[in-house]
């Protein structure tokens, strides 16, 4: 492909280890690879948080910590979680779920999804698990930019049934919301009768 002269781009999920880490261990293993030619969660995230003037809580693996070097972490308007493995204690979680309270407008930026992955020991649990323990639910009257603006983030999103909410946003033809309640405090009874005890 190299040879052909068309660009060429690596992809990984990987959030584990550093971009160099990661490209010394495929050059160990016989391929012709450099870091810039790799794409990667925490870079890609790194790109966010300057252009949006973020400041992270960093809750990832200590491998992955360089990648964040230029990155001002001082006095965090927003959450950064990755595969932190065995940094996943109680108090690390709660650090971060007490960032995400203190912030008017919460912003948790995750580097995956994924629910569990293997390793030589066995399957453990992956970000998304942790991810999901500190996802927010949107509450909103406006099916369009409320709802379908927190679907589109992949939040779940409650639709209110006051304000500027109509019958007819129960129909919508391109987004439903995940539950229609009455006000807010009947979606607030609601959420906290599914929240896990």
């Amino acid at each position: 492909i190299k040879a052909s002269g068309l660009k060429l781009r690596f992809c990984t999920n990987e959030t584990q280890a550093t971009r160099d880490k990661f490209v010394k261990k495929l050059q160990h293993l016989g391929f012709d690879i450099a870091v810039n030619e790799v794409t990667a969660p925490a870079p890609a995230v790194c790109r966010i948080l300057k252009e949006r003037n973020l400041r992270p809580h960093l809750l990832v693996h200590d491998d992955l910590i360089p990648e964040f070097a230029d990155i001002d972490k001082t006095n965090p308007n927003c959450v950064v979680i990755g595969d932190a493995a065995d940094n996943f204690s109680y108090k690390n979680l709660n650090d971060a779920f007490r960032v995400l309270i203190s912030l008017e407008n919460p912003v948790l930026l995750s580097l995956g999804r994924g629910r569990y992955y293997k390793e030589t020991d066995g399957l453990k649990l992956d970000v998304g698990a942790y991810m999901k323990a500190l996802e927010a639910i949107m509450i909103g009257d406006d099916i369009v930019n409320d709802v379908g603006g927190a679907q589109q983030c992949g939040m779940r999103a409650v639709q209110v049934r006051t304000g500027k909410y109509r019958p007819c946003d129960e129909q919508h033809p391109e987004v439903k919301a995940d539950l229609y309640v009455n006000n807010l405090a009947e979606a607030v009874d609601t959420i906290l009768k599914y929240l896990p005890k």
